[in-house]
């Protein structure tokens, strides 16, 4: 049995109003065998994509290697754009050594909900994926429950958006603060099939034939990224 833990601790400042939440970066990162082009930092795989489609959106030239320089390149985005990352997995085991979400168990999950009430500025969690078994929304919406916070639905529209009103304490006096829930169709390739299904997909290939997966993505992230 694996033991897979994330090896990133959540990267979030004092003025972060943006958090992307995922899962787990595959077990080479918690292993330290890092390929050629990967970058020893959160959405590091090269096949991830995230950081292409960033790349892509704000025409960054980003490095993609194991250098420090491509690690900074991506921290300085990040703080410019008062984004921040906390992936909500901390630890799981696996049988396999692989990526898959589905191939985790035994899965301890970081606290979320503590982190939003230790970062104020934060309005926004952009789930990288969807609702789907051992997804980040599929695993917020657990741990939510504890707080017995509900999801409200804003649009079931991909990529679907939801809100919810943060938990006070009794002794605090603040003002309802309301969290923003964007779920971002995921940069793996097992994700390529849904989106070729999905009417706007279809649509926009019928209208131009180089029109792809990638695209279809950095046209959704690029309203939120």
């Amino acid at each position: 049995m694996f033991k897979h833990k994330h090896p990133y601790q959540p990267f979030i400042k004092s003025d972060t109003t943006k958090l992307i939440v995922g899962t787990l970066p595959p077990p080479r990162f918690s292993t330290g065998e890092l390929l050629e082009k990967d970058v020893d930092f959160c959405y590091g795989s090269y096949y991830n994509s995230l950081w292409l489609f960033i790349d892509k959106i704000h025409n960054l030239g980003l490095r993609y290697d194991n250098s420090q320089y491509a690690i900074d390149e991506r921290k300085d985005f990040l703080i410019k754009h008062k984004i921040g990352v906390c992936d909500i997995v901390g630890s799981a085991e696996r049988k396999k050594i692989d990526a898959s979400d589905l191939g985790m168990n035994n899965i301890k999950l970081r606290n979320v909900i503590g982190y939003l009430k230790e970062y104020p500025n934060i309005d926004t969690l952009l789930f990288i994926g969807g609702n789907s078994k051992n997804g980040p929304e599929y695993f917020f919406r657990k741990h939510i429950k504890d707080y017995k916070i509900k999801l409200e639905v804003v649009s079931n529209v991909v990529p679907r958006i939801h809100q919810f009103v943060m938990p006070t304490e009794k002794h605090e006096s603040q003002t309802e603060r309301m969290i923003r829930t964007v779920s971002l169709t995921s940069g793996s390739g097992a994700a390529n099939i849904s989106i070729s299904r999905l009417p706007l997909y279809k649509q926009l290939k019928a209208s131009n034939s180089d029109f792809n997966t990638f695209d279809f993505r950095v046209m959704q992230y690029r309203e939120f990224l």
